[in-house]
């Protein structure tokens, strides 16, 4: 019965793994090869370009949820999607969007991001996610969201035509959100400390094990005047009531 069943398992994980490097091939050949067009030529042409997220359906279906939880897939997968979105399709979005509309659109995302952060924690906690790693994932998402890592992305991923933004600036004057914290632009070097600094706390808060936190603090706190435990003194001999 316990053989059946180990070969139940891997039966399972070997298709996921199947299913989910087809899943990426399609998509790689949907993206690269066809064209990126409004219009659809023929249903054949649909059918193909949903392949890839059926393929991915189907392979998120056959996870093997035990072992997920066990490696801890939800902190890297969880992150990867919000960052694809955020690093790739967002600055893409911004590049394609005319002069006229941009500010209503920044809008639009300003809203848009931290609701897809609230979306992809709530279906991990739903789908019986620990809430100290739902905790983790929202906070360092939102870590993600304030570093910059957007701005610099927009650099780097789009095909610029402007010289202006055809290399890093050396001031970074359109980050307002990361102007407020410093009450000056920034330049070149301080963006990228200003980035780092908040990735390595996004990954700090990932992936530091709570004991690192909560060690030190109880040790300090033994150490604070008036937190040690009272010293119960002996009642003194014939104090109690006597019987009668």
């Amino acid at each position: 019965m316990s053989s059946r069943i180990v070969t139940g398992r891997d039966e399972r994980q070997l298709a996921f793994w199947a299913l989910a490097l087809l899943a990426a091939g399609s998509a790689a050949v949907v993206w690269l090869a066809l064209p990126h067009e409004r219009e659809i030529g023929s249903v054949w042409v649909l059918l193909v370009k949903l392949l890839p997220f059926v393929l991915a359906t189907e392979a998120t279906a056959l996870l093997d949820v035990a072992w997920a939880r066990r490696v801890g897939l939800a902190r890297l997968v969880v992150p990867a999607v919000f960052l694809c979105y955020f690093c790739f399709f967002t600055p893409k979005i911004f590049f394609s969007s005319g002069d006229d509309t941009f500010d209503q659109l920044y809008d639009l995302m300003l809203t848009l991001t931290p609701f897809l952060i609230l979306g992809l924690v709530l279906a991990y906690r739903v789908g019986g996610g620990a809430a100290a790693t739902a905790r983790r994932l929202s906070y360092a998402m939102l870590l993600l969201m304030l570093s910059g890592l957007e701005d610099l992305a927009y650099i780097l991923v789009n095909p610029h035509t402007d010289p202006e933004w055809q290399h890093i600036p050396e001031v970074w004057t359109w980050a307002h959100h990361m102007t407020v914290f410093l009450g000056h632009p920034l330049t070149k070097v301080q963006a990228f400390v200003f980035i780092g600094i908040h990735v390595t706390l996004a990954v700090l808060v990932l992936f530091l094990p709570a004991r690192a936190i909560t060690g030190p603090v109880a040790r300090l706190t033994r150490l604070v005047p008036g937190r040690r435990r009272a010293v119960v003194e002996p009642a003194p001999a014939g104090s109690g009531r006597e019987r009668s």
